[in-house]
């Protein structure tokens, strides 16, 4: 819908490369922040359902990968030739940084609670 929106064709293929280790750090980064956002706030669910779209918002404008931060929404966005789409030929390099991100969010996470639980002893 989003590709009538705009005029283009209902479903097409992306043109658009992504790829470089600016934008693979880049989505390391975006996905490990928001790993870390969702496992941080634990069972606050009003919390999450603000502090998630502010982050994907921002990280759209300041990342360099414009913030795909979900294997799910990078193969979404092969099919749209916008600004927002991927070549197919790059999706791999991103699924595979998010992957890495989301390890890292998980790990720092992980950590921070530890370490918090163990200031509370």
């Amino acid at each position: 819908i989003a590709n009538l929106i705009y005029d283009q064709d209902f479903l097409m293929q992306s043109s658009i490369l992504r790829d470089g280790l600016n934008l693979f750090v880049s989505e390391i980064f975006a996905t490990a922040v928001l790993i870390w956002i969702i496992l941080n706030l634990g069972k606050k669910d009003e919390l999450i359902a603000i502090y998630v779209p502010i982050w994907i918002f921002g990280a759209i404008l300041f990342t360099s990968s414009t913030s795909f931060a979900n294997p799910a929404i990078t193969i979404g966005r092969v099919f749209t030739n916008s600004i927002t789409g991927i070549a197919l030929d790059s999706v791999l390099l991103f699924v595979l940084a998010q992957f890495i991100g989301a390890l890292l969010g998980l790990l720092l996470a992980k950590s921070l609670t530890s370490a918090g639980n163990r200031s509370d002893e």
